[in-house]
């Protein structure tokens, strides 16, 4: 096959050591030069041509447009635009694959009109920043790569289907499998019996290659999985105003399997956010509505967490602002998705089908790509704007809150009663974990399954060894602390801890 060519944009002096150095790096990498060859303005010879025709006439000849946007706009001609602009504006209308990557990370000391033309670039496509030529040279080399695949020019695994190196099944939590096999079993009809083995059940989800764990078997069932896939973790962080700037208030970072990571960054949120607190007519428990439905919440960040980009050395960010909650993730839609498409019935095309195959069984996602949907009918229900959906850097999620609006409080009672003050945060973890043992010994599945959660969340596990601590609570059966039928009672010191944290709710 005749190589693909390659257009480079821009003859600025700004990246005269850039476009050297991609020459360079093109011609000499023995896989890209196979398939790509390179079209660079300066060696084109001289000819009784104007320059901007031999660029226009380049633009349409090419199968990839390599923007490189910075600081300057360049020569403009009578009618002020750049030849960098024609050129991304030609390629734009003549649908050529487009990649561009913006250098510098400071929007203040770019020349007006550059400026423009990145954001009018960012509205359409992914936009990578970078700094310096190495990062140029590996994003490029990631995106060919990418193209290269998606056009099955070649062919690779799914990332979340080859083996993790240096990884083996004693990196596999057991247990957790095991988990995982009772809780597949009783909410999709897992085929496997109670009685299959660790290896049985990897091998049934083709969590296996040759008997070493793949990246998504340490992703989903791992003891460590960030001592592999380090930027697996989720990064929150709560601002009190409506911008991304320190201080910050409250930031964590999380670890743990993808599991854990959805059940910690959700509990994150819902702790921020406002809530509606109700009376207790009719049981001890007060309803409460939170601004933001849980399911809303848990969309976003299990989306984010199934489907990003695992070979990025980016990390999921859940940022709480006072306006707006926004989830964000190194990855990108399928081809066969836009954005509109997701406010739509649609297939469901998973970046990790591996990886969201388990988390299907245990119904964190769902197969049949009603996720967004679901998203905006709860959001109108609870009278908040629709989600947004943005291709930025990443894939981003933007949930807006009701700012500066009263909603009224949930309450059992009749209206002639007096209803209850809103709180500004929702009861904490502890709080709501001895709420829920003042009647009865819950075990942990069941205070999991009453707070909402998926899973037993390493948040729940923290709460319960800290109240066993303090003697708040105690074990029903305590000569056996490991018994599958243990549970949790409260103590005197519990009721009176209760009481204490109740000071102040109605």
């Amino acid at each position: 096959m005749m190589p693909m060519r390659i257009f480079i944009s821009s003859v600025q002096k700004e990246f005269s050591e850039e476009r050297a150095a991609l020459r360079d790096y093109l011609r000499g990498d023995p896989l890209l030069r196979r398939f790509f060859e390179l079209f660079l303005f300066e060696e084109v010879p001289a000819a009784d041509r104007r320059a901007d025709e031999v660029y226009l006439d380049e633009v349409e000849r090419c199968d990839i447009y390599l923007g490189l946007f910075g600081n300057e706009y360049g020569f403009e001609d009578a009618d002020g635009i750049s030849p960098t602009e024609r050129e991304f504006a030609h390629a734009t209308q003549l649908h050529k694959h487009r990649l561009i990557f913006i250098k510098g990370a400071d929007d203040a000391v770019r020349h007006p009109k550059m400026h423009m033309l990145i954001q009018r670039a960012g509205s359409q496509l992914i936009r990578r920043r970078v700094n310096t030529t190495a990062e140029l040279i590996a994003n490029l080399y990631a995106a060919l790569i990418q193209y290269l695949e998606r056009t099955e020019l070649i062919r690779f695994s799914p990332f979340d289907a080859t083996p993790c190196p240096r990884a083996t099944q004693g990196d596999l939590d057991e247990e957790r499998v095991t988990t995982f096999l009772r809780r597949a079993r009783r909410a999709r009809g897992f085929p496997l019996p109670d009685t299959a083995t660790v290896s049985e059940v990897l091998a049934h989800l083709n969590l296996l290659d040759h008997g070493r764990p793949t990246h998504a078997a340490i992703l989903l069932f791992g003891q460590q999985p960030q001592r592999f896939l380090i930027s697996s973790e989720v990064k929150c962080a709560h601002f009190h105003g409506t911008a991304v700037a320190k201080p910050i208030p409250s930031y964590q970072v999380y670890k743990g399997t993808v599991f854990d990571l959805v059940d910690q960054a959700v509990d994150f949120v819902m702790s921020k956010i406002n809530l509606r607190v109700g009376t207790r007519a009719e049981g001890p428990q007060a309803p409460v509505q939170y601004e933001i439905p849980r399911e809303v919440v848990a969309e976003a960040i299990v989306n984010a967490v199934a489907h990003r980009d695992y070979t990025s050395s980016g990390s999921v960010q859940v940022m709480l602002l006072a306006d707006r909650l926004e989830v964000w993730n190194p990855g990108t839609l399928p081809p066969s998705l836009t954005l509109a498409d997701l406010r739509e019935p649609h297939g469901s095309v998973p970046g990790n089908p591996l990886l969201a195959e388990p988390m299907y069984l245990v119904q964190y996602i769902e197969r049949m790509g009603t996720g967004t949907g679901d998203m905006i009918q709860r959001c109108r229900e609870a009278g908040l704007p629709e989600p947004e959906f943005a291709l930025t850097d990443g894939f981003v999620t933007t949930i807006r809150r009701k700012t500066g609006e009263v909603t009224r409080e949930v309450s059992t009672q009749p209206e002639s009663r007096p209803e209850s003050k809103p709180e500004s945060r929702p009861e904490s973890m502890e709080l709501r974990v001895l709420g829920l043992l003042v009647n009865s010994p819950l075990a942990k599945h069941e205070l999991s399954q009453r707070l909402g959660h998926k899973d037993i969340s390493s948040s729940l596990n923290k709460v319960i060894r800290l109240l066993l601590a303090e003697q708040s609570i105690e074990y029903t059966i305590p000569e056996k602390p490991q018994s599958r039928l243990q549970k949790y009672r409260l103590t005197e010191k519990g009721h009176a801890a209760l009481a204490a944290l109740r000071e102040g709710i109605p």
